[in-house]
């Protein structure tokens, strides 16, 4: 149920958030073929889209010649925020394409786990936590980080690469009060991209 998980995860949002450390970031590049879903936690990380949000993200909305995803709830601001896909992410990216379409799936990322043929594969917040809890678990990430923690890492990694609040605030879909950047353009697109790739 969407609002149910709506709610666990605003609960889950008011919690201390931690950024990984680069160790950390080490250990998952280092596992992404090797454990389940890290590429879904690696995607976070440089997008900062929320756990909810993920497995939202239709096919339709995923621009692989232009890297962009398209995505967002909750707020006015959350929605419909186009986000450029970082090159580090591309290929991981361009992987949960191809997995979902052959999965028949119109979501990017899919559950697959326990066997769940041709049955429902919606990424939920659930199941997001379980399977986020599983990898902290398993590679002896700090015990203390939650499924936001991605999103977070990436809010500070922009901060770290000095990218501008403005864009940091519409790709994390943050009200923008000030009125003159809450309007963007096409040509403003290209801006947002060269804020996002900052970030190594």
């Amino acid at each position: 149920n969407l609002s149910d998980d709506i709610i666990k995860e605003k609960a889950e949002a008011k919690r201390q958030h931690i950024p990984f450390t680069d160790r950390e970031m080490e250990i998952l590049w280092a596992n992404v073929d090797k454990v389940l879903y890290v590429d879904v936690v690696l995607i976070q990380c440089y997008s900062g889209w929320r756990p909810q949000e993920l497995g939202l993200i239709e096919l339709a909305d995923v621009d692989l010649s232009n890297w962009t995803f398209k995505g967002g709830i909750k707020t006015d601001a959350g929605e419909n925020r186009v986000v450029p896909i970082h090159p580090r992410i591309r290929d991981l990216v361009s992987k949960s394409y191809e997995e979902a379409d052959q999965l028949g799936s119109k979501y990017l990322f899919n559950y697959t786990d326990e066997d769940r043929r041709g049955k429902n594969t919606k990424l939920t917040y659930n199941r997001y936590s379980k399977i986020f809890n599983r990898i902290r678990d398993e590679l002896k990430l700090n015990q203390d980080h939650r499924p936001h923690d991605g999103r977070k890492h990436f809010v500070t990694k922009c901060k770290d690469a000095k990218v501008d609040e403005y864009a940091i605030k519409y790709m994390v879909g943050h009200k923008i009060s000030d009125i003159t950047e809450k309007v963007y353009t096409a040509r403003e697109f290209e801006w947002l991209r060269t804020e996002i790739e900052k970030i190594k």
